[in-house]
This record gives C-alpha cells, structure tokens and sequence, in this order.
C-alpha cells in the first residue's frame, strides 16, 4: 500500500495535549474555515490542447490572410482577437478538452464548437456590419483548414497522452461502494477511461443487493462490514463511496472508519434517483452546493450564445418569410372577419405570463372554457386549416423571440388554463417553464404536436420537454431546428 505524501496527509495535526486522548475530528471541522472543494481539475493535457489549438487558429488565420491578401491588415488582427475570445467562451461551455469519450464524438464535438464559433463571428459581424470588410475566400478557406488541424491536432495529442499513460503511470486500485445504476456506472467509466490513474479491483456491497452486479466483468468482493479488512487485503488505496444521500450516516460511520487505513475516501452521492432538472456542483466559501433543479439558462456564455442566435436567426427568417406572411394576412383578412393576429396569455420563462402571437386560424367566437382544437373542428376557417397544418399559424412568434419572451427551441408554451389543468395532474409539469418557451422543441420533432386529446399524450409531452432541458445544449437546439421542417406535416396537426 502506498504511504501518504506530505500533502496528502490523514491524521490530525499534533497539539500538546496534558495527556494522551482522541482528538475530535468532528469539534475540530466544526471549529475550521471551510478548505475549497472544488478544485480545478484541468490537466497538463487540457493546456495543451487548448494552446495547440488556438495556435493553429490564430496562425492559419494569418497564414491564409498573407498568402491571399498579401497583408496582415488590422481587420484581420481584429478579428484574431474575438475568435480567441468566442473559442474561450464556446470551448469551455462545451467541455471540447475536459471530458472524455470515443474518438468520433470528440471530433464531432470539437467539429460542433468550431461552427458555433464562427456562427458567433457572423452574428457579430452581421450586429456590427462589417461582414464586408472580411474576404469570403479568405474566411471560408481559414474556416475550413482551421477546423481539419483542429481534429488532428487533438487527435495526436490524445494518442499520445493515452500511449504515456500506459507506458509511465502507476495504476491505483480502487474499491466501489453501493449498488444500483449510479455505482455500476461509476465503476465502468473509471475502467473504461485511459486517462484515470484509478482501476476498480471489486465492489463492496450488501449481500443483497450483490446480484444486481450479475454480467458485470467487476467482481463483488464483499460486503460493507468486509470494508476495512478488504482494504488492507486488497492493498487498496482509493475508495469511491456511491450510496445516496438518505445513506448519509453509514457515509460518515464507513469515512471514520476508513481514516485509519490511510486510503483516498471519495463519495459519489446517489443523487439520480431524484426528479433532477439539470444536476451541477459548486461551491460557496467552501461550503458544496449540489443543485438539484437549476434552469440551464440563468446566466453564463451558452445562454448569451442561444439568445444572439436566436435574434439573428429570427431577423433573417422574418425578411425572408415576409411576402409569405403579408399574403397569409391579406387572405386572412379576405376570408373571414376578425383580426389578422391572434393573441393569447401564457405562461413563459420561470411562470411569467406573456402574450404569444399567431396568425388567427379560427373564425370569432366565444371560448369560455379555452378548448384544443379537435380534427374537423368548425371554428377552424378553410385558410386557418391549411396554416394550421403547415405551422405557419406559428410565424408571428418569431417577434416573440426577437422581443425577447420566446426563444426558437424550446418547451412549447400552452395555455394558462390547460398549465392549471394538467399542472394538478402530472408531476412536474410547471418545470417546463424553468426555460424560455419555443416555436418548436425536443417533443414537437418526436411527434408531439398539435392536439393532447389524452393525459397520456400530455404526459409524453412533459417527459420530452423536461429531457429537453436536462439535455439542453446549443448543439441539440441545432439539431431540433434542422430535424423541424420534417416534423411539420405531423397527423396530430389540425
């Protein structure tokens, strides 16, 4: 078993005492300034990588400007300096260098942030209308090198970290402790990731749970009374702890237990058997915060990243559709009496009320009760049938999105009625609103749309949405657009 270095350190520092006794662990915590927890993990690697790569930006930036322009004008340097900035903040919110997985999802991910990137440049040359300054060659020859030297850069970088981590590291063995999914994932991403020190030798768990390890290649070794036996057996020098959150206080007997054994205590809380909406872990002066149900778009770069593609995307769709909308509204207004726009309160982001805007699909009349429309319903005009069957009833919502109440993805808004309606009904319904609501969404694509004639339908819809948002990224906002116009001629659409 290895010794603890100086640092690393288990036993209490020594005091004068008047005679030999027990310190205690618990008044001398509870007497202490909480140490930072959450330490910066970013490896030698992570540098690396990053370094490489916004080397090779800015250099083939430079490179292609010379060779094409025969200069290196200040527009150019200009705009150097703001893709470093954007890469910073999309690589980081992406995770492109801190986590790992195969080969093909971190060339796509590293592929996906590259293009959120240089959406990000247009989007700001588009707001700052110097998008005529840049040549065209130019950007799309950079874009494209820069992307290729990306991959292989990270590519050969994670090659060679890999083939020095098998030659050069001392492996550590590891015990597991707990049962259930949380603890069986936990053991297999540790064995499965070249890039941790750590393999798990066994499990520790009780007898019986011990059979839902069955077709697992990680043995159960023994069972929680076995623990500090099996350690010193085993020559064991890191233990991860996966029981859930009720089990706290077998966590602290099973620590104090470990303490003396000179071992690495880590506790992975089970926390997933909870109704999570997007997990995090931070910390307040020390103290951990383990945030249970936490909207993904309070603050931070993705969020202001989807909030500029969501106005730039609708201006451009808006100039675009507008002879579309200017004849839906004249043949509107030629067939039927009553207003072009139909406007409705609902709920949006974190349950404020807004009013949505749709090309009026009904013919006027008094709707007390606030009905779903129904296959063959009468209230529904001849144009309002088609609109409604094409979405484009939805187009006027692309002013909701630039003011700012909407966004383009997202959980679709309903109506305040229906949300007090099924709110009572289905558990966890109103955390549908913890982001901005959208024209389309994660369960309008899965064919989810248009009528909820069942609590079931409703139900799949709620479950779609709350996985939306658990799941968010810019990446399947992207997604969700382009796989939206398959989705439009749904049969639940009337």
């Amino acid at each position: 078993m290895r010794q603890a270095s100086s640092n690393e350190a288990v036993q209490p520092p020594i005091l004068h005492l008047t005679r030999p006794e027990r310190l205690d662990m618990d008044a001398l915590a509870a007497g202490s300034t909480p140490q930072r927890l959450l330490r910066d993990r970013q490896t030698l690697l992570h540098w690396i990588q990053w370094g490489t790569s916004l080397g090779w930006v800015l250099g083939t930036l430079y490179l292609v400007t010379t060779q094409v322009l025969d200069s290196w004008t200040t527009e150019y340097r200009f705009l150097g300096a703001i893709t470093a900035m954007v890469m910073l903040v999309v690589y980081q919110s992406v995770g492109v260098f801190r986590r790992y997985c195969s080969k093909t999802s971190s060339a796509l991910r590293l592929s996906q942030a590259w293009l959120l990137v240089l959406a990000g440049l247009a989007a700001i040359a588009f707001l700052t209308q110097t998008a005529s300054e840049y040549s065209r060659m130019v950007v799309g020859i950079w874009a494209g090198v820069a992307l290729v030297g990306q991959v292989i850069i990270y590519m050969v970088t994670q090659y060679l970290s890999s083939l020095w981590q098998r030659r050069m590291q001392v492996n550590v063995p590891a015990l597991v402790v707990g049962s259930g999914h949380s603890a069986r994932h936990l053991a297999e991403s540790i064995n499965r990731n070249p890039f941790l020190p750590d393999y798990v030798a066994g499990v520790v768990d009780d007898p019986k749970h011990a059979a839902s390890w069955q077709g697992h290649k990680i043995p159960v070794v023994g069972a929680l009374s076995d623990l500090t036996e099996l350690v010193g057996r085993m020559e064991i020098d890191r233990v991860y702890i996966a029981m859930p959150v009720e089990r706290s206080a077998e966590v602290a007997q099973l620590q104090r237990e470990l303490l003396e054994r000179n071992v690495d205590i880590i506790w992975a809380p089970d926390i997933f058997a909870l109704n999570l909406l997007n997990p995090c872990v931070r910390e307040i002066a020390g103290v951990p915060l383990i945030s249970l149900s936490e909207s993904p778009l309070s603050s931070g770069g993705r969020a202001f990243i989807k909030s500029v593609l969501d106005v730039l995307i609708a201006s451009v769709v808006l100039l675009a559709a507008a002879p579309l909308m200017l004849g839906v509204a004249i043949a509107i207004k030629a067939t039927s009496k009553g207003p072009v726009f139909f406007r409705q309160q609902r709920h949006g982001w974190d349950g404020s009320v807004f009013e949505v805007w749709k090309f009026r699909s009904m013919y006027m009349h008094d709707d007390e009760r606030v009905s779903q429309a129904t296959r063959d319903d009468p209230r529904i005009t001849p144009v309002g049938r088609f609109i409604r069957r094409t979405s484009i009833d939805e187009l006027p919502q692309l002013f909701n999105v630039l003011n700012g109440t909407m966004s383009l993805v997202g959980p679709r808004p309903h109506a305040i009625a229906h949300n007090l309606e099924y709110g009572a009904q289905i558990t966890a319904y109103m955390v549908r609103h913890r982001v901005k609501p959208g024209i389309t969404g994660w369960a309008q694509i899965h064919g989810y749309r248009g009528e909820t004639d069942t609590l079931e339908k409703m139900h799949q819809r709620v479950r779609l949405d709350l996985e939306y948002i658990n799941n968010w990224s810019l990446r399947l906002d992207m997604w969700i657009l382009i796989r939206t116009p398959f989705a439009l001629l749904c049969e639940n659409a009337y």
